[in-house]
């Protein structure tokens, strides 16, 4: 029992630790609206959205909170993210989100094989000068843990599931590589978090075209204008009711689909079509799309996007407490493979969106949509406007269905190139 305590975190109790990021997140609004020159050229370099995820990285890597022992990263995923993404799509004109073309797919995919063959060249490289870092027998064999990261950048965490099922990787090595597969695809989070902050400046040196964006952030921001108001009580009990009434249809439509497909098409498993968390997304979206057509899309002048960044800021900070970055201290070797890895994948969807000439905002989401899926793909979109949540939503769910296929051939190449 001394052991573990000495394991435990300062603050354990949820409400505090709640309340402390929530606090944080107000600090640093506050702090980024000021005219206080220091903060004025504090900001100029370093973005609130990024300062809003690291600081809880912070917290948990010195022992003052756990995500691990956290349940708030489940509940925001769970309960903010969907009704978020309800609130984010019912503002959302279908049409103008159609015309932004076959680019956002292209780089996705792009995203896809960047992780399929970075996985077996990070393999490679390591093993060329320490063959000992990716050896292994039997399920100690580090390719298998490996292949757990595959499927988690692909499809998420029920694809690393599934890899984990299928390659069999012992238990020490998965926690191994679970903390190589959090911390480096965080980093990346943090990253592309940071470049949004400069998408003119990256657009210009990829020579991107981004007319169909500019339309369709344009088309969105002047209904909002149009229909904006000053919310009353009834407006934001209107706004809530129905983000978290569409959430509840999807957990109650993610309770009754999974199981029955896992009992009568278990076979549908890699598509992770048994997975809750697969069509609470799936639904939560849906739903969102269908209200974009009645009436509701009205609640967007009261601020129903507004209140969707909220939530979404809240789930922002709870994945930033789920990073320690000392962990990186206790596998070098490892953290070596995951880095080399992330920076194929990078190189790849870099270069693409050179050649086709696609925006950055294609480049990052389509690589969140593999690496970080559906809770942090909306993230990072919002990011570059809250109107664009929802193409973060779509290839995300996208990703649910390569993910097992990619993530298994990924696995198959670094058998075969592991020493």
């Amino acid at each position: 029992m001394e052991n573990q305590d000495q394991t435990l975190p300062l603050i354990t109790n949820d409400a505090v630790v709640l309340g402390l990021l929530l606090a944080t997140l107000a600090i640093v609004f506050r702090t980024a609206a000021s005219d206080h020159p220091f903060w004025k050229k504090f900001y100029t370099y370093v973005p609130s959205l990024l300062l809003c995820y690291f600081i809880p990285s912070i917290y948990n890597s010195m022992g003052l909170i756990s995500g691990e022992q956290s349940n708030l990263y489940y509940i925001a995923s769970r309960y903010l993210l969907p009704t978020s993404l309800v609130l984010f799509t019912l503002s959302m004109d279908v049409k103008a989100l159609l015309r932004l073309g076959p680019k956002a797919l292209i780089m996705f995919l792009t995203g896809t094989m960047g992780v399929i063959i970075g996985g077996p060249l990070a393999v490679i490289i390591v093993a060329s000068f320490a063959p000992e870092i990716v050896g292994g027998v039997g399920p100690d064999a580090v390719w298998r843990g490996l292949a757990t990261i595959a499927g988690s950048w692909i499809g998420g965490g029920a694809n690393q599931a599934a890899m984990l099922e299928v390659f069999g990787a012992s238990s020490d090595l998965f926690a191994a590589v679970l903390a190589v597969d959090i911390i480096i695809a965080n980093i990346w989070l943090g990253v592309l978090l940071y470049g949004s902050t400069k998408t003119e400046k990256i657009d210009k040196s990829l020579r991107a075209d981004t007319t169909a964006i500019q339309e369709v952030k344009k088309s969105i921001e002047e209904y909002a204008a149009s229909i904006a108001k000053i919310p009353t009580l009834s407006d934001t009990m209107m706004i809530l009711g129905i983000g978290f009434s569409a959430t509840a249809i999807a957990h109650m439509g993610g309770d009754l689909i999974a199981p029955f497909i896992e009992t009568h098409y278990p076979e549908l498993d890699k598509f992770s079509l048994t997975s809750g968390f697969f069509w609470i997304v799936v639904i939560a979206t849906a739903l969102g799309l269908l209200f974009s057509f009645t009436k509701y899309r009205e609640l967007e002048g009261a601020g129903a996007s507004r209140m969707a960044s909220v939530l979404l800021y809240v789930l922002i900070a709870t994945i930033g407490m789920q990073m320690d970055i000392t962990a990186i201290v206790s596998h070098p070797g490892l953290f070596m493979v995951g880095a080399i890895w992330m920076l194929v994948h990078i190189s790849f969807m870099l270069i693409v969106a050179k050649l086709i000439k696609a925006p950055f905002f294609f480049v990052a989401v389509g690589s969140q949509a593999n690496i970080g899926g559906a809770a942090s793909a909306p993230i990072v979109a919002s990011a570059f406007s809250p109107s664009l949540a929802p193409v973060g939503v779509l290839l995300a769910v996208f990703g649910y269905f390569v993910g097992t296929y990619g993530g298994w051939l990924c696995g198959i190449l670094m058998q075969v190139m592991a020493p």
